[in-house]
């Protein structure tokens, strides 16, 4: 319902309705079925709590899907009227009805971090009929373990839930943060660790990341920060990288900030199927590039990012000889912030070329002339699958090196101008080069 757009008759009588909770809670029993969508999602919009309670208890369909609706803190209430209005036995005072509602899904996933649907124990399409009332209902959640107060509420109601059910409620996590030291671990008990599809933790010890991975059989997705790696014994770190080894569902490991003495060791198992690696702030070296650009996963890469690691160039061989590897599968390369200087762009200039998949080449924040910049144009124009270039402002455009606030503005527009001037001669209108900072 857009707020922009003309009241639709309907958008006016599903307001109306709402406009009295006691009468539209008692009209929810004549609703057509075609209309409890739009009027559940006037609901959850409008933060009606008791009639969505109502609404989850009566839905006459088998799943009921939250996560497409734009969620605000303040709706964080409504998941918790939902929650509370799931039937999960047959109403006492009835000998024949049972809920229809087989699937309540609340996990919201970014689009760019979306983990493959995990098939859960008892999990119907969306499409089907509705399974039997005995077996148990899907609660499809995502939770952060952090110690605020909201959270711990929301975990006493969920822990409550699945207590009350006696086995009529399957608890599937989606997506499991931990912020800081772990708070309410008890609730690790009530959750099946084969449905958690993504997995992100942050500033805490090594071995507990170990414990979780070992129990987690279909991990799609793996992000781990702030992680103290220098403060585990060898063997426990061994440990972790055996378990890493073998998780064969793994597509997208991200590390921010998880600086390694041993990175190269790490590198040398990730998965062979892996889709995507991100490196950011990981104190990345040549050895480690070498090492990386030798691992099976290098041949199955589609998404790279290596910023914002202080790289020494000096010779370059060796990330030439990953863009080889990579070659063949890559479709998006990160490679901003990372000291690279005109003299090693230009040597990997070939290697570059030879990515015919290349979508999207972000090297921002490097120290790059305008001379080697229309060089790289020239050459990447020929990869027609590359449509987005995100390259760093000539250090001709500063009156002062290294000092973001001496931009002459007037020089970047310039640059641009005349990229986009090559740009329209060799005919690739399609293809959009943006500064950064613009």
């Amino acid at each position: 319902m857009d707020k922009n757009a003309p009241a639709t008759l309907l958008d006016l009588a599903v307001r109306s309705l709402l406009s009295n909770e006691r009468v539209a809670i008692h009209g929810l029993e004549e609703l057509p079925r075609v209309m409890f969508a739009p009027f559940f999602t006037a609901a959850f919009l409008g933060g009606h709590k008791k009639v969505l309670r109502e609404m989850v208890r009566i839905w006459p369909y088998p799943c009921l899907h939250v996560g497409t609706l734009r969620v605000r803190e303040s709706q964080y209430d409504n998941f918790e009227a939902m929650i509370d209005g799931l039937q999960i036995l047959p109403a006492q005072n009835s000998s024949s009805w049972a809920p229809k509602l087989r699937i309540l899904d609340h996990s919201i996933v970014k689009t760019e971090e979306a983990p493959q649907r995990v098939r859960c124990p008892g999990t119907v399409n969306s499409e089907s009929e509705p399974q039997s009332s005995r077996e148990p209902v899907e609660l499809l959640v995502n939770i952060s373990l952090d110690s605020t107060w909201r959270t711990g509420r929301f975990l006493s109601l969920l822990r409550n839930k699945v207590e009350q059910s006696f086995g009529s409620l399957h608890l599937c996590c989606r997506v499991l943060q931990f912020d800081g030291r772990l708070a309410h671990e008890h609730i690790l008990q009530l959750l099946d660790m084969g449905c958690i599809g993504h997995l992100k933790v942050d500033d805490i010890y090594l071995s507990q990341v170990t414990t979780l991975l070992a129990q987690m059989t279909h991990l799609h997705s793996l992000s781990m920060s702030h992680i103290r790696f220098t403060s585990c014994v060898r063997r426990r770190f061994g440990t972790f990288l055996t378990h890493l080894g073998q998780m064969n569902t793994l597509q997208q490991i991200r590390l921010y900030s998880c600086r390694t003495h041993p990175l190269q060791e790490l590198l040398r198992y990730l998965p062979p199927q892996l889709d995507a690696l991100y490196l950011s702030f990981c104190g990345l070296s040549n050895r480690g590039i070498t090492v990386l650009s030798q691992s099976p996963a290098a041949t199955h890469l589609r998404l790279l990012s290596l910023s914002n690691n202080e790289i020494s160039w000096e010779l370059s061989e060796s990330f030439q000889t990953l863009l080889v590897s990579v070659s063949g599968t890559l479709q998006y390369l990160e490679i901003d912030d990372c000291l690279m200087t005109d003299s090693t762009l230009t040597a990997v200039i070939p290697a570059l070329s030879r990515c015919s998949h290349h979508r999207v080449f972000s090297f921002a924040s490097n120290p790059i002339t305008m001379r080697v910049l229309t060089s790289l144009l020239q050459h990447l124009t020929n990869l027609t699958e590359l449509k987005r270039v995100i390259y760093p402002v000539p250090v001709h455009c500063y009156e002062q090196l290294h000092n973001p606030r001496s931009l002459n503005r007037q020089k970047l527009s310039e640059v641009q101008a005349q990229l986009k001037a090559m740009l329209q001669v060799v005919k690739r209108n399609d293809m959009r080069w943006t500064s950064s900072p613009e």
